[in-house]
């Protein structure tokens, strides 16, 4: 059933990296309830719900948590859990009447997470903002991008799920790691700002030791070195080589037949010229072709996969990466335990009221669950 089997989850329904980290516990055996909103609300980029995978392997309540009845179902709820995931603008679960001094004092033990993109406090706390605005801030987004061309939007993995998921994770199961010797619970308040400047740890040290610029595409692992980007085929597919180590570029250069570069590896005035002959190089073939003459070198390596090529790589194929839930293709439970693994995903399952029982039962007495059908909470 996976490592978190017996963690019970509560996470009010919000986008983008709240659900991932919910989704993220419920894959490795938590489980997670999602109390969603009774009427549709316009959140993050429409789609059929089928296909919105972040809600994979959980059930849900539609309650409307205006309503103090609903509200006091969700703390009757409460009572039994181990963590309570929101991720609303500062204030709002306090004004809803489930900010987490109510939430503890109900039961101490709860690990209560927060996920916001600027914080609980600070000048912008209270600013709407996305993705892309936390890792402009925070120094990311200048630093991705080729040399004389504007900063590259890397989708919304930095932000959101690098800085905003992973480390809300990471809080949650450290102050759980904690209770288990306090016994107390507590408020983790993870800010995707903070955790986009974390991740930018490296570069910092990097910049700080005059090794890096501000200038990006310059630099060794953001375009600017040839022994560590991606090029052109004659197919007009791509491929990538990341040869930072002398030996991999050496082995690089073998195959593409430009030994002579490799004694200016580091001869930062000759990468342009050299990045010019590798593409030119690689512009003669095709990406397929270039795998096949790259495959068993070590020249670090890798065709760049399409989203419906990647799934069907030999690798991931024999790896298990990707598994097909009701028709859709998606990326399997991540990391690996080798006593409790995760079983399957299940898709999504929309609210049943015939089912309240099954899907509620976990969470709530008999005595509530029947006084919530009757106040017409769960009808």
């Amino acid at each position: 059933m996976g490592p978190l089997n017996g963690l019970k989850v509560i996470e009010l329904a919000g986008i983008g990296p709240g659900p991932m980290a919910a989704m993220l516990l419920a894959d490795l055996g938590a489980t997670v309830l999602r109390v969603e909103r009774t009427e549709p609300a316009s959140l993050g980029v429409p789609r059929p719900q089928k296909y919105d995978l972040l809600l994979r392997n959980r059930r849900s309540v539609p309650l409307d948590l205006k309503d103090p009845r609903a509200v006091h179902l969700v703390l009757d709820m409460v009572d039994g859990a181990d963590v309570l995931m929101e991720g609303f603008r500062p204030g709002v679960t306090e004004r809803l009447g489930l900010g987490p001094d109510v939430c503890l004092e109900r039961n101490p033990r709860l690990i209560y997470g927060r996920i916001t993109g600027w914080g609980q406090d600070g000048p912008l706390a209270q600013a709407v903002g996305h993705d892309l605005n936390y890792i402009a801030l925070a120094g990311a987004l200048h630093a991705i991008g080729r040399a004389g061309q504007a900063p590259a939007i890397p989708i919304n993995l930095v932000g959101d799920f690098g800085g905003g998921t992973l480390y809300l994770m990471m809080g949650i199961l450290a102050a759980l790691f904690e209770r288990s010797s306090s016994g107390k619970g507590q408020i983790v308040d993870a800010a995707m700002v903070d955790g986009v400047a974390s991740l930018m740890t490296q570069p910092h040290g990097t910049f700080a030791a005059g090794m890096m610029s501000n200038e990006r595409g310059t630099n060794v692992t953001d375009s600017g070195a040839p022994f560590y980007d991606v090029y052109q085929c004659s197919d007009e597919r791509w491929i990538s080589i990341a040869a930072v180590e002398k030996k991999f570029y050496a082995e690089a250069l073998r195959i593409l037949r430009l030994d002579a570069l490799l004694a200016d590896q580091w001869n930062r005035e000759k990468w342009p010229c050299a990045k010019a002959q590798i593409a030119e190089v690689v512009r003669g073939r095709t990406r397929d072709e270039w795998s096949r003459a790259f495959n068993g070198v070590e020249a670090c390596f890798a065709p760049v996969l399409t989203l419906d090529e990647a799934p069907a790589h030999a690798h991931l194929v024999e790896r298990g990466t990707y598994v097909n839930i009701d028709g859709v293709t998606q990326p399997a439970p991540a990391p690996r335990f080798s006593r409790t693994p995760p079983v399957l995903p299940k898709a999504y399952q929309p609210w049943d009221a015939s089912q309240r029982e099954q899907i509620l039962g976990n969470w709530l007495s008999p005595t509530q669950l029947e006084l919530a059908r009757k106040a017409g909470l769960v009808g």
